[in-house]
């Protein structure tokens, strides 16, 4: 299932420059979060995940770049796919075989 978020890249984005200038002015980061989720109107927890993103793509935090993910994710459906039809060629094959070895020499 595919979920799609209700918040444009835009808003994304604007919505952690705001986080990190307005850091200083908050006793914590989760504060600063708190305060600028409430003014976009998102969870302060999707706010903080944007931000974790973010930092990660980067390179500011290590972990697995967007588009690494997206690249990976890609790789691992084309290679599910190549599986499922060398399978289908690899039954196709040995139903064919067993059908030459019954028949009847010419």
């Amino acid at each position: 299932m595919n979920k799609r978020s209700g918040y444009s890249p835009e808003v994304r984005e604007r919505a952690v420059r705001l986080v990190l200038t307005s850091e200083q002015d908050h006793p914590s980061r989760w504060a600063a979060i708190q305060s600028v989720a409430a003014k976009i109107g998102c969870t302060p927890e999707t706010l903080r995940s944007w931000l974790n993103k973010m930092e990660v793509d980067s390179g500011s935090k290590p972990g697995v770049t967007s588009d690494a993910a997206a690249k990976l994710k890609e790789l691992e459906r084309e290679n599910r796919e190549l599986k499922r039809a060398n399978e289908i060629l690899r039954k196709a094959a040995a139903f064919f075989a067993q059908a030459e070895l019954g028949r009847k020499p010419k």
